[in-house]
């Protein structure tokens, strides 16, 4: 169900539900301290079009007073033990760090590479965008042990009795499974093939948001994006037990989103996350199948435009 946010409210009355509306007009109405997690991904300093909103690319300086805007809300938002992530590209890296940085304490950027990307005569191909990991106090959480990546070991080395060192030989091949570091590599953009993938341009993989999701919550934490798109963070919280809260001004991808979490009661998979194990990418075959089916659906297949579900 869609919501409304005119007046103060509790974190009962909008629990697990999204709120298509202004986020500017919803934030002085959202109760302080609630949030364990916030996952941000802005309009970034360009010229796009969002199903007919426009934002409008402007100078950094500018584009750090609108960053101004509604990053101190989020602290006042967070719980003392809550962290936040920002999405930016390298136009809008800085200033997003200089805002974080007078409100939380900034722990690292993420530097994850799209994939995809156009290539340039004059100038390297853009294919990388950042996330900054921030926190409101020393105490948060970190759960590194649930965000480790799976690899292939090209250069399976052995003690001087033969055994494997730091990697398992296994039926699909010899892997070895690393700390999670900040250069992510394993993700893949959503494309048409995808269950996951929607028509909304800047839409996130899940598995991105696994990954922060899993790092920086824990089962039954309550998570808030600002600005949810195509709903993949509240999604994804449904997915691995989590609570949430998302804000979207745009009916119809506020609709989309409310599509996307139906289908997530009958498939908790997310791609490229299996048995508790993020692995790089092009591995589908090496992984099992990790997928949950649907039960009593006579479609082989759920998803965003499922004919069994129009048909009823």
């Amino acid at each position: 169900m869609l919501r409304h946010v005119h007046d103060k409210v509790t974190m009962e009355d909008i629990l697990d539900t999204t709120v298509c509306q202004d986020v500017f007009t919803v934030l002085p109405n959202l109760p302080s301290d609630t949030f364990d997690l916030i996952v941000a991904d802005p309009p970034y300093n360009l010229t796009k079009t969002f199903n007919g909103n426009t934002f409008r690319q402007t100078t950094l300086d500018q584009y750090e007073i609108w960053l101004g805007l509604w990053i101190p809300e989020m602290r006042r938002l967070l719980k003392p033990s809550g962290s936040i992530y920002v999405c930016g590209d390298w136009r809008s890296s800085a200033a997003i760090h200089r805002v974080l940085l007078a409100h939380f304490t900034v722990r690292n950027r993420i530097s994850w590479e799209r994939e995809k990307g156009r290539g340039a005569k004059t100038n390297w191909k853009n294919n990388t965008e950042d996330i900054w990991f921030a926190t409101v106090s020393e105490d948060y959480v970190f759960n590194v042990d649930a965000v480790k990546l799976k690899r292939r070991v090209v250069a399976p080395y052995t003690d001087r009795n033969g055994k494997p060192k730091d990697w398992r030989q296994t039926d699909h091949g010899r892997f070895r499974t690393t700390h999670p570091s900040n250069i992510w590599t394993d993700l893949t953009v959503p494309f048409w093939s995808m269950p996951e993938n929607t028509d909304h341009p800047t839409q996130k993989p899940e598995k991105l948001l696994a990954k922060i999701i899993l790092a920086s919550s824990n089962v039954g934490d309550v998570l808030f994006d600002p600005f949810l798109g195509s709903g993949t963070t509240s999604v994804v919280a449904k997915k691995l037990g989590r609570h949430f809260l998302g804000v979207e001004i745009d009916q119809e991808f506020c609709c989309l989103t409310q599509r996307r979490l139906e289908l997530a009661e009958i498939d908790q998979s997310i791609q490229g996350y299996t048995n508790g194990v993020f692995w790089e990418r092009n591995t589908l075959s090496k992984q099992g199948n990790g997928r949950k089916p649907s039960t009593g659906d006579t479609c082989d297949e759920p998803s965003l435009f499922d004919p069994c579900k129009m048909a009823k």
